[in-house]
């Protein structure tokens, strides 16, 4: 096996480097912002679960409006899906600042307007995160997943540092300022990023349907649903450490904001280091092995952090959580965009994202009530719980390798030539497919075809049915339907390099002297419509 290039590689993209850097400027405002936002919520209101309703603001809309998102990033121009939701979240940090200036701010309204913060970062993930495919190559994907976390946790071991002395130095006021301002880089690096052209010339799907089409790609892809599953597993669990931290730097340690930024620093560092070392990683152990001491590593950091009594205690704590939390992190992301076709990448990754911050803003509602019953030992000790449970599962599901399946689109349907004059919205559409099959080969015939319906039925298919001719036994029949000629065109076009295999595998088994053919018919009522005296049927 070659040798893993390190994640710094892909830098030698422009267009990724511009983005990466811009990046890092608007993860320094957030964290920074999101120091105030945890310490001001302590000053202002005696209750732990209301600081864990902090995070729980910023990562609820994720788990809400996730698909919405992702549907977006798959039917529209991202760039422009990008800057609306950065123009939307410097808007509701500017009204942050003045609230807070003025002497405005209640707890509800600080969790209302993170949580307006946590919407426009949910609409512009999936897109940002869809995008990055389209500017690096495949190969460089995973160094480009893991170079943004990196980015992000570069500013997390300065930017809580540095949030907690403008805190403490100028108020949450200023911290809420430098976020709205830090929104500015971004904004201009987007707007003059010239994003490739669409690929598909078939029009976007509508909302509606398009929501079902990537809800359905998910729950009939079994890898991903794995994925997702064990993402909120480890977002319930390892969130902990983060929604109660203010209460650890507050209460136990006696500190201030400086304290609480210390803390957070050390967690980027680890982080840091983790993504520095994911490729090495990658490389010598397969996905379960590295998710499941992921786990482990970030039950330690938890448990550890539940007995720590004094700062130097909570630091190795911290720095194992931080490594923990983006190994695990950043290989489930790479999972979810590796095993997607890009048509449906964006709402993939919205669900993912939907999964793993559900967890955590469960999680961080979850510890912080736990804290207030029964105390921070108890709370961290419960979730280190969780991250064992979040271990074992890969013993009964593990993950498999991302690198197995090749999503890239097959290119093999051509549009038949009709001799009806269909328009794009011409319906519902029906498909015949006929095989001729030995009875010996029957049992291995079902098998095949039943990977067939399920990805018959995840690209779009409605209505999937084989039936077996009664007078000829060896013929088999399988029907589906699509609601017009469009949906069906695109339902073929859906089809990967993955999905070959099943089909060379049903012509193996096919017996007949011709290459099995597949009849498209339309659906018509059995009695036509009237129009000026004349009887006809509308397409």
């Amino acid at each position: 096996m070659p040798a893993a290039a390190s994640p710094l590689s892909v830098l030698r993209i422009a267009a990724f480097r511009n983005r990466w850097l811009a990046s890092m400027v608007s993860n320094l405002g957030t964290l920074v912002q999101s120091v105030g936002a945890g310490w001001m919520m302590t000053q202002i209101s005696d209750s732990d679960a209301m600081v864990g309703l902090v995070q729980a603001g910023v990562t609820v809309p994720t788990m809400l409006f996730a698909v919405f998102a992702g549907t977006l990033a798959d039917n529209f121009d991202r760039r422009r899906v990008m800057i609306g939701a950065q123009l939307f979240m410097m808007a509701a940090a500017t009204l942050l600042t003045v609230l807070t200036l003025l002497g405005l701010m209640t707890p509800w309204l600080l969790i209302l307007l993170t949580f307006l913060i946590g919407t426009g970062s949910t609409f512009f993930n999936p897109s940002w995160q869809a995008s990055i495919g389209d500017i690096v190559p495949r190969s460089d994907l995973p160094s480009a997943v893991v170079l943004n976390s990196m980015a992000f946790n570069a500013m997390r071991s300065i930017g809580p540092a540095a949030g907690g002395i403008i805190v403490a130095a100028a108020g949450a006021a200023a911290a809420f300022a430098l976020n709205a301002v830090s929104y500015v880089v971004m904004i201009l690096t987007l707007w003059v990023w010239k994003a490739p052209p669409p690929v598909s010339t078939l029009p976007p799907e509508p909302l509606r349907l398009a929501v079902g089409s990537g809800l359905r790609y998910v729950a009939m892809s079994p890898n991903l649903m794995n994925v997702m599953g064990r993402a909120f597993v480890f977002g319930l669990g390892s969130v902990a450490v983060l929604s109660l931290l203010p209460i650890v730097a507050h209460d136990r340690l006696g500190g201030d904001a400086t304290t609480y930024g210390i803390l957070l620093g050390v967690f980027g560092l680890g982080a840091i280091l983790g993504a520095l070392n994911n490729a090495r990683l990658r490389e010598r152990f397969d996905n379960e092995h590295v998710v499941r001491v992921a786990a482990l590593a970030a039950l330690l950091g938890t448990a550890g952090l539940a007995v720590a009594p004094t700062i130097w205690a909570c630091l190795p704590a911290l720095l194992v959580s931080g490594m923990a939390w983006v190994v695990a992190l950043s290989l489930f992301n790479v999972t979810v965009q590796l095993s997607t076709p890009r048509w449906v990448v964006g709402r993939a990754i919205a669900l993912y994202q939907s999964a793993s911050f559900g967890g955590m803003a469960a999680g961080s509602w979850l510890w912080g009530a736990v804290s207030d019953l029964q105390g921070l030992t108890v709370a961290f000790l419960a979730a280190a719980v969780v991250l064992a449970a979040a271990a074992a599962i890969g013993l009964v599901r593990p993950l498999t390798e991302y690198g197995d399946l090749d999503m890239s689109p097959l290119d093999l349907f051509r549009e038949p030539t009709l001799h009806l004059d269909l328009k794009a919205r011409s319906g519902p559409i029906v498909a015949i497919t006929r095989f001729e099959i030995d009875p010996a080969d029957v049992p291995e015939f079902l098998a095949v075809m039943a990977e067939r319906r399920r990805v018959r039925i995840r690209d779009g298919a409605q209505n999937w049915v084989l039936m077996r001719d009664l007078e000829e036994p060896r013929i088999w029949e399988e029907t589906y339907h699509v609601p017009t000629w469009v949906e069906y065109i695109r339902h073929n076009t859906r089809r990967t390099k993955a999905d070959q295999g099943t089909y060379a595998r049903l012509l193996a088994l096919h017996r007949g002297e011709a290459r099995p053919h597949t009849r498209r018919m339309i659906e018509r009522q059995s009695i036509p419509r009237r129009r000026n005296g004349v009887y006809d049927f509308e397409n």
